[in-house]
């Protein structure tokens, strides 16, 4: 997923802040799921949500740079799964994160099925 980084992302210098590579991550996450004309909503009461995300501020994004979002499995789980997701400007990578989400029905950890699993490896 590529898009602009605007005055709105950035502080005073002209560095995007660090929580809106966070921000970034979800919405590639998340349109993932509506590019193939889905939501994140797996079926009435499940969901995923982001358990724990470890984070490498590597460079730094600026006004005005075209970045490029992008998403790979690194396992699937029998309730979670764990993504690579790495934000680019140009070919130069500036932040990557490791991000584990978990499925969760009503609240609670809910098991990936097999249709869940081919739902997952469809969208990424």
């Amino acid at each position: 997923m590529k898009f602009r980084i605007y005055y709105e992302d950035v502080d005073a210098a002209g560095i995007v802040y660090h929580s809106n590579y966070l921000k970034y991550c979800e919405r590639a996450r998340s349109e993932m799921f509506f590019s193939k004309g889905l939501t994140p909503i797996i079926d009435n009461n499940s969901h995923f949500v982001v358990r724990k995300m470890l984070c490498d501020f590597i460079s730094s994004a600026k006004f005005g740079d075209i970045v490029d979002v992008s998403t790979q499995i690194v396992e699937i789980k029998k309730a979670s799964f764990i993504l690579r997701q790495t934000i680019k400007v140009e070919d130069k990578v500036v932040f990557e994160a490791i991000v584990t989400l978990v499925l969760v029905n009503n609240g609670k950890p809910r098991r990936i099925d097999k249709n869940i699993e081919k739902l997952i490896l469809s969208i990424l």
